[in-house]
């Protein structure tokens, strides 16, 4: 799964943001047939946005889509979603959710495995690092990103 296409578009994003300044989160949209449909990153500090998480940033880019590209695809995202984002893949009936790591953030992987979403963690050693680096580094903004005082 590391090799996929999707786990690679959603890490070289979490790159991108961490380069940027941001939380290194990245996501990738990716359809049954392994077309990229959409790929972003955790864009809140740089856009100043609430709600600009990895996987909404995808979700976003990938664009209006028909019911069933959903049902067939799997998000790739290098953390584990938090619950709006596991909220996201339930409501769209994403298929499955690959996960780089969920060591530095446990989200909403038993809600998503609870209503049928297959979850893959792979523990990737770069996603830890990314988060890892920005969280001792940004504590405020990385807290800030979970809704945490």
């Amino acid at each position: 799964m590391e090799s996929d296409l999707g786990f690679q578009a959603a890490l070289a994003e979490a790159q991108k943001g961490s380069d940027e300044g941001g939380v290194p989160i990245g996501a990738a949209l990716v359809s049954a047939d392994g077309k990229v449909l959409g790929q972003g990153r955790n864009m809140r500090v740089q856009k100043g946005s609430p709600t600009l998480h990895g996987e909404i940033s995808a979700l976003e880019n990938a664009g209006r889509l028909r019911a069933a590209m959903y049902r067939g695809a799997t998000m790739y995202t290098t953390l584990s979603p938090c619950d709006m984002c596991t909220g996201a893949c339930i409501m769209y009936g994403i298929k499955r959710v690959v996960i780089g790591e969920n060591k530095t953030f446990l989200g909403g992987e038993a809600y998503l495995k609870q209503r049928g979403i297959e979850v893959i963690v792979l523990q990737n050693e770069k996603c830890q690092e990314l988060m890892s680096e920005f969280i001792k580094e940004r504590p405020g903004d990385w807290n800030e990103d979970i809704g945490q005082d």
